[in-house]
């Protein structure tokens, strides 16, 4: 194996590259936790918890993090939800319209959706029988224009984990940015990528804390990378994009580590006994390996069960639209009780 030397100032954007970011009031004077008449930000005065600028920096969510994942604050970048990190990245490395990225379907689908809204080619190399990223076929695809390649593991809607060693080989070899986004890594039995960060520059990790931390409503995403790639990104960030509530709920959350600890574990055993009551359902022809905090299924007619399951209340997801997905069903696991409920419906459904 020939590993691809990497430079990351050979994929910046030139614009970006010679741009000066814009500097806010809280970037020039960092200490507004102090004792000050801050009269500089053009801000109401008068006190409603909200009425000052948060930190653009997001300093003490950032501390939190940082010792939690053994992550240099330099090295985390804070988004409005994964999505805004993940533009940002297209943003920041991909020229339109005259670069392209690779994706690998069935994926989550907003990679498809930033590559249209900045007017880049997504290139698309269907994941093969197993779920499994084809190496021959992305070397094929790949050209000098390939910027990104975008890998999630575990996979959203498969729920499967891309095997390590096809990552460390992409790794080595693609000539890009592999981006994995790891929404789902904490219901998996296996490490993070941010521990290879420093063994391989281009590297970058997005996660978030809308699944198992519970804080899907406040849209925090966490971008993991380079000092040299987190520098990038920093600069053409929106100035306050991470507003202060969002801050404060999430240091909040991040407080109760055994709780949260607690909360994986009961979802990761209410998955395991949904697994085996599955098995018991005449017209659920397949589910499929799961390292997600949801199961994806095959039936014998998607549209039907979905319509059956809405009639008695449960909302699930059809996925049958996605590559390799035909008649498939997407079902994230709920609490004991509404597990329970969805089993029971589940047995008594008439073929």
């Amino acid at each position: 194996m020939n590993k691809i030397a990497f430079n990351i100032d050979n994929f910046i954007r030139p614009n970006v590259a010679k741009m000066k970011p814009y500097s806010s009031a809280r970037d020039e004077f960092k200490d507004f936790d102090k004792e000050m008449i801050f009269l500089d930000a053009n801000e109401n005065p008068f006190e409603t918890n909200v009425n000052r600028y948060p930190d653009p920096q997001q300093r003490e969510l950032k501390t939190i993090l940082s010792k939690q994942k053994n992550i240099p604050t330099n090295q985390i970048l804070l988004g409005n939800g994964s999505d805004e990190v993940l533009d940002l990245i297209f943003r920041a490395f991909c020229e339109p319209p005259i670069d392209n990225i690779i994706t690998l379907p069935p994926t989550y689908g907003m990679y498809s959706v930033l590559a249209n809204l900045n007017n880049i080619e997504n290139r698309e190399v269907l994941l093969d029988s197993n779920f499994q990223p084809n190496l021959d076929e992305i070397s094929i695809t790949a050209d000098k224009r390939t910027k990104l390649l975008f890998i999630c593991s575990p996979n959203n809607p498969t729920g499967k984990l891309i095997a390590s060693e096809i990552i460390v080989e992409l790794l080595n070899t693609f000539k890009g940015i592999v981006v994995i986004d790891e929404a789902y890594i904490d219901f998996a039995n296996a490490e993070s990528w941010i521990e290879k960060l420093n063994d391989f520059p281009n590297l970058i990790v997005t996660q978030t804390l809308s699944k198992a931390y519970g804080l899907a409503g406040i849209r925090l995403g966490i971008c993991y990378a380079s000092t040299e790639i987190i520098t990038v990104l920093n600069k053409i960030k929106p100035p306050y994009n991470i507003n202060k509530l969002t801050q404060q709920t999430a240091i909040a959350q991040l407080q109760h580590t055994e709780k949260i600890k607690n909360d994986l574990y009961s979802l990761i055993a209410e998955k395991e006994i949904l697994l085996k009551a599955l098995v018991e359902v005449d017209f659920i022809k397949k589910i499929f390996q799961t390292d997600a905090n949801f199961i994806l299924i095959k039936v014998d007619n998607a549209e039907k069960r979905y319509a059956q399951l809405l009639e008695n209340g449960i909302v699930v997801r059809n996925r049958s639209s996605q590559a390799l997905c035909g008649n498939t069903l997407r079902i994230t696991i709920g609490t004991n009780s509404e597990n329970k409920k969805l089993i029971t419906i589940l047995k008594t459904l008439k073929q």
